[in-house]
């Protein structure tokens, strides 16, 4: 293509929208403009990018037995009733009435969908296993759109279904889709990590996200630096830190004292001169509906999500302050475990063996020294904190690394979720029915080209990896209107299309310095600059990354580019 025909919209400063890199860069290169909140018009080079990330998808997607389809983006409002979302989704859903006030939603996945084709369609063991995808435009009802792509209302995704008879055939398929993806990411020229996640709505038994460490992301991410284990904070497991002082010896009695005012850990801590580590912190929740005391160490923060899957509950939400009045008989800021009889009681870990603790006294403005677990109190003990940087990875004792990282891939064992609940059905080799295993797996096109540009940028563009670059090589006369230089770089351009090779001809009457400005901005991997080095039968070759400059003779630069090219990927 010739620059001087497309539509290349670039800024030269910062929009003041833009609160990421990859918002600013994807603004100021010209590839994306706000609509409205979270819904962006794509221009040329975006899509010429998100087509590259979707082919590469796709070819990864077929190679292992991956068949496309297209869902409909409009769905009746019956499918996701059946499993049970049309309410769990809440406000997140688009939703909508047709001229006959029947409900429709606009879809934000498709498990309902394929499980409905599945059911009419999929009669006998001999039909499985199937391995069902589709890259589709997706719908969320975000309640605050933010960070360019990254938090949008509607978005491209591309999602796969797996239906398997059996366990170990479900245990495959996933193993399958966890390899593609390391393919797919690979291929796309992304550095990222496969971390142990939490499955949310989507449910089933184990589920893995790939992830990309960047400032702009909104997931914590626990990694150890000696054995590799990775996990996202709200599953990550790990030993925790040791107490900052040692508890009290022998069986002390408890005691109550007068903490007036004080409502927090830090001011207790203060208070008493004893470290965060030394108080118990007693934490109200409500799961489906029923009360709960949580008690963790005075340092730690309370999972939401290790307490949900401990309560196996659907929603799940801390109570507020009239019900504790109600419950307790005191105000937050003084609860604590001891003689707490009207609900279940449950204590994180790090509390088991400890003694001679401090809690809140369940009256207002008084505390309880001395107060030991398994004595004054019967919890139930599990892992329901969230992991500290100055914790030690459980498998190995390394030290741990907590980092925001944004995600691009989601894997899911589904399980019978979908299967059961919406009535899937097929004949086993016994002629008894059978309900298939489902598995389901995500990943967000969008977020490959945001996270190779959080990834890949410097003060004066983004630099995107070859394969998914809108162009290879942008080819840039200093003067076009120099008919040596011009027949050069035709010559060139002519070389590049024979070669297979995405090529921009920068055929602009504009500076030198503004087209190699441009060519920096919007990210192309690779320049041929044609200029004064011609005269010696030469042209200079950029790795835009490397900042590398080499002069190259004019008969070898498309040879020298595709081996570049080829090293690149």
């Amino acid at each position: 293509m010739r620059w001087s025909t497309l539509f290349v919209p670039t800024l030269r400063d910062n929009p003041a929208e833009a609160e990421v890199v990859s918002h600013r860069l994807l603004l100021r290169a010209g590839y994306i403009r706000q609509l409205s909140a979270g819904i962006y018009n794509y221009l040329m080079l975006a899509q010429r990018s998100l087509l590259k990330i979707q082919q590469i998808v796709r070819e990864e997607m077929n190679a292992i037995g991956g068949q496309e389809m297209l869902l409909p983006a409009l769905n009746p409002a019956e499918v996701w009733q059946e499993s049970g979302r049309w309410d769990a989704m809440g406000d997140n859903m688009f939703r909508l009435k047709d001229r006959f006030g029947r409900d429709l939603c606009l879809g934000m996945t498709h498990e309902e969908v394929m499980t409905f084709i599945a059911r009419g369609e999929l009669r006998s063991y001999k039909q499985l296993p199937q391995i069902w995808y589709q890259i589709q435009t997706k719908f969320r009802d975000e309640p605050r759109p933010k960070s360019g792509l990254l938090r949008v209302r509607q978005f491209i995704m591309k999602d796969s279904y797996t239906f398997d008879l059996d366990a170990a055939g479900l245990d495959a398929a996933y193993q399958k889709h966890y390899a593609a993806y390391r393919k797919i990411f690979d291929r796309c020229g992304l550095e990222y990590s496969v971390v142990e996640a939490d499955s949310g709505a989507m449910g089933g038994s184990q589920s893995h996200e790939f992830m990309v460490r960047s400032e702009a992301g909104e997931d914590l991410v626990v990694r150890c630096k000696g054995c590799g284990y990775a996990a996202n904070l709200e599953k990550a497991v790990a030993k925790a830190s040791a107490p900052l002082a040692a508890d009290p010896l022998g069986e002390l009695t408890l005691e109550e004292f007068h903490t007036p005012g004080l409502k927090t850990i830090a001011e207790l801590s203060a208070f008493t001169a004893l470290p965060e580590t030394s108080q118990m912190k007693s934490l109200v929740m409500v799961a489906d509906g029923r009360p709960v005391l949580v008690m963790v160490r005075g340092d730690h923060q309370l999972s939401e999500t290790k307490f949900s899957g401990v309560m196996k509950a659907k929603d799940v939400r801390p109570a507020h302050p009239a019900e504790i009045v109600d419950w307790f008989g005191a105000s937050a800021g003084s609860l604590g475990p001891v003689g707490v009889k009207n609900m279940r009681v449950l204590a994180d870990l790090a509390l088991e063996g400890r003694r001679n603790m401090i809690a809140g006294a369940n009256k207002d403005d008084y505390h309880l020294k001395n107060v030991t677990p398994g004595r004054d109190f019967e919890p139930e003990y599990f892992d329901l904190r969230q992991v500290a940087t100055a914790d030690a990875c459980a498998t190995c004792g390394g030290a741990l690394d907590i980092a925001k990282s944004i995600e691009i891939g989601h894997i899911f064992k589904l399980g019978y979720k979908y299967s059961e609940s919406m009535g899937l059905r097929v004949q086993g080799e016994d002629g008894k029915d059978v309900t298939p295993i489902m598995g389901s797996y995500g990943i967000g096109i969008e977020r490959i080209l945001t996270c190779a540009i959080e990834l890949f940028n410097d003060k004066d563009g983004m630099s995107l990896p070859v394969t998914i670059a809108p162009f290879a090589v942008v080819i840039t006369p200093v003067n076009y209107a120099d008919a040596a230089l011009r027949e050069a770089a035709d010559k060139l351009y002519q070389e590049c299309a024979q070669a297979g090779i995405d090529a921009l001809l920068d055929d602009r009457d504009e500076r030198p310095g503004v087209k190699f400005k441009d060519a920096d901005l919007i990210g192309i991997p690779f320049r041929i600059t044609v200029g004064k080095k011609l005269s010696e039968g030469k042209v200079e070759f950029v790795e835009r990354w490397l900042r590398a400059s080499t002069a190259v003779p004019v008969g070898e630069a498309v040879a020298h580019l595709r081996q570049r090219i080829a090293a690149g990927q």
